[in-house]
C-alpha cells in the first residue's frame, strides 16, 4: 500500500568532471520504495553509500536524473551489485558516453510522461532538458514530492554554463513542467537543501 512507501537520503561526497575541471560535490542519495521493494534514483560516489539506503530490498531500478559523472558514476557498477536495469533519458547518451564510454550502455530509456511503479507508489517521468539534454524531474503525486536532479534547486534552477546545457530552456523547462505542480510538493533535490515548488515559483517568477 501507499502509505507504507517512504523515501530514505542520505548524502555521499565525491567529485565532478566535465569540460576539464574536476571539483569536490556532495551528492543527495534518493531510494523511494516500501519495505520489500525499492528505486534507487541517480548512482554518484559510493556503491557501498547507496546499499546502505537500499538494506536488503529489490531494487526495481536505477534511476537517472541526468548522465553528469556525479549522477551517473557507480550505475554500472551498483546494476551489477542488484541487478537491476539502469534508466535515462536517450539525449543524455553524450554525457553519458564521456563518463562510461560507447560501448557501455544503460538498459531502458526513459521518456516524458511514462511512470515507474514502486512500492504502491507512481514515479511520474517528467522530461526537464537545460541542465542536460536528457535531464528528468520524478513526480511522485502520492507522496507529495519530485526528484528534480539537478533541474531546480533550493534557490534557483541548475547550472547551465557547461557543455550539453542551456539557461534559456532550463527556465523554460521549470516553468511549463514543475511550476504546474502544486505550491506544497517538496522539491528533493541532486544537491543541498530541500525546497518547495511554491517557494522557487515566488522566488524565480512565472516568468523565469
Amino acid at each position: 500500500m501507499a502509505g507504507t512507501t517512504r523515501v530514505d537520503h542520505a548524502v555521499s561526497s565525491g567529485t565532478f568532471s566535465l569540460d576539464g575541471e574536476t571539483h569536490q560535490v556532495d551528492n543527495n542519495l534518493w531510494v523511494v520504495g516500501d519495505d520489500s521493494e525499492c528505486v534507487v534514483i541517480d548512482a554518484p560516489h559510493s556503491v557501498d553509500d547507496i546499499m546502505a539506503l537500499v538494506g536488503e530490498r529489490t531494487v526495481k531500478a536505477i534511476v537517472l536524473t541526468h548522465a553528469h559523472d556525479d549522477h551517473s558514476r557507480v550505475a554500472p557498477a551498483l546494476r551489477e551489485r542488484v541487478v537491476a536495469p539502469i534508466m535515462l533519458h536517450p539525449d543524455d547518451k553524450p554525457l553519458w558516453d564521456l563518463t562510461h564510454g560507447e560501448d557501455y550502455l544503460w538498459d531502458l530509456d526513459l521518456a516524458d510522461g511514462i511512470t515507474v511503479e514502486v512500492g504502491g507508489t507512481t514515479l511520474q517521468v517528467i522530461h526537464t532538458p537545460g541542465h542536460a539534454p536528457g535531464a528528468v524531474c520524478l513526480y511522485a503525486a502520492d507522496l507529495g514530492c519530485v526528484f528534480t536532479g539537478d533541474t531546480l534547486f533550493n534557490g534557483g534552477p541548475g547550472a547551465t554554463g557547461r557543455s550539453f546545457s542551456d539557461a534559456d530552456v532550463i527556465k523554460a523547462s521549470i516553468r511549463s513542467k514543475l511550476f504546474d505542480l502544486p505550491d506544497e510538493t517538496v522539491v528533493h533535490t541532486g544537491h543541498g537543501d530541500d525546497t518547495t515548488i511554491g517557494a522557487e515559483r515566488e522566488a524565480l517568477g512565472l516568468e523565469g
